[in-house]
């Protein structure tokens, strides 16, 4: 059966974890020559339209062009909308309410954010779109079940479907990462919040170790925040690993690396370093993608590592904790035993978090809204 589909996000070229999302469910979803997508992009001022599937962008708080772009996606068969609350217009963006009203094609809103306490005007807006919507994407159990227990939702909306990630499987045919040193890495856009800074400061109590580790930070500064602060918060890592001395065992590499090169770096660390701040991360799609590298990771205690590193694929510490962090690190340094099961145990649960097996779990919930939708 050929679908068309639509999509509303941001979107590429714009650098954000909700346009790579979108841009490789669509890649995933797209079958050559039968299924077609289009995009309705979301963007923070008016740019040229980038690609020729984007057919309308939008600017944040522009009901005009949100009402056009709305007429476009009802020429589809089906609409998956990623939902954050700082993408669209409106109070807590509740300027998507206005356009799952103005659609009479089923929909299907993805939930990047859920969050545990939410302020009530947050939890209202949730719960409209939840029911205004026909399905609802949910990434990770703990998602599931905070909508269960801490809002008015229709449960039997909610489908568990996870975040995808690419495969980064291949071997390493580069040189240019490796070393022989035991490596660490943390990768993604950087902007306060990330936690490097306990990071660094766990090699600084690594100094002792036979192996000396080294730590990469991988990915340019996050576009928001460059706008607004510029690299404050880079500068501020770097004069942190100068005031250690650790220039020679921590790298900054800036780069907005295409998949090809990213896989490379992913592929020749030992470990996946992942010291976020948030206690309410419930996505993480650099978490995704490590464990499906087959990677150990070392991560804190946010939901997402907590339900993907369950069945052993990584180590969890507390929040803003160098000790435990350096602690974590000096046994995957010394136990390799431990090492290999956790890479076993990342490449167990590889397979379902991989874009093509996503993608079809996707189009089976998109089928059978439309069959719904075509049978009342």
């Amino acid at each position: 059966m050929t679908t068309r589909f639509g999509f509303v996000s941001t979107y590429p070229p714009t650098r954000c974890g909700l346009a790579s999302f979108t841009a490789s469910l669509r890649d995933a979803l797209i079958r050559p020559g039968t299924d077609t997508g289009v995009v309705v992009r979301l963007v923070d001022a008016p740019a040229p339209r980038p690609a020729p599937e984007v057919v309308a962008q939008v600017v944040r708080g522009d009901h005009e062009a949100l009402q056009k772009a709305v007429a476009h996606l009802n020429a589809c068969d089906v609409v998956v909308v990623q939902h954050e609350y700082d993408v669209y217009g409106g109070r807590d963006g509740e300027d998507i309410l206005l356009l799952l009203d103005g659609l009479s094609v089923p929909s299907i809103v993805v939930l990047h954010t859920v969050l545990s306490t939410p302020t009530p005007h947050q939890r209202e807006v949730l719960e409209a779109v939840v029911a205004k919507a026909d399905g609802v994407v949910a990434m990770t159990q703990t998602a599931h079940d905070l909508l269960a227990s801490g809002y008015d939702v229709d449960l039997g909306k909610i489908r568990l479907i996870p975040h995808g990630a690419r495969d980064m499987t291949a071997p390493v045919h580069s040189t240019m990462f490796r070393t022989g040193q035991f490596t660490a890495l943390t990768w993604g856009l950087l902007s306060p919040g990330k936690g490097v800074e306990w990071a660094i400061d766990a090699m600084a109590l690594l100094g002792n170790q036979p192996r000396a580790p080294r730590y990469i930070i991988a990915g340019p500064t996050q576009p928001a925040v460059l706008a607004t602060d510029g690299e404050a918060y880079r500068d501020g890592l770097l004069a942190q690993v100068s005031r250690l001395g650790l220039q020679s065992s921590v790298t900054f590499d800036g780069q907005f690396r295409d998949p090809a090169s990213l896989a490379q770096l992913v592929r020749s660390a030992d470990v996946v370093v992942l010291p976020y701040d948030s206690t309410e991360q419930v996505t993480s799609s650099v978490l995704v993608e490590a464990v499906a590298a087959g990677k150990p990771v070392i991560a804190t205690e946010f939901p997402h590592a907590r339900d993907l590193l369950a069945r052993g694929a990584g180590l969890l510490v507390p929040h803003r904790d160098p000790e435990a962090v350096a602690a974590a690190l000096r046994t995957l340094i010394t136990r390799g035993d431990l090492a290999a099961s956790m890479a076993i145990a990342a490449a167990a649960e590889a397979p379902q978090l991989r874009w093509p097996a996503v993608a079809e779990q996707y189009r089976a919930l998109a089928s059978l809204l439309i069959v719904a939708t075509v049978a009342a």
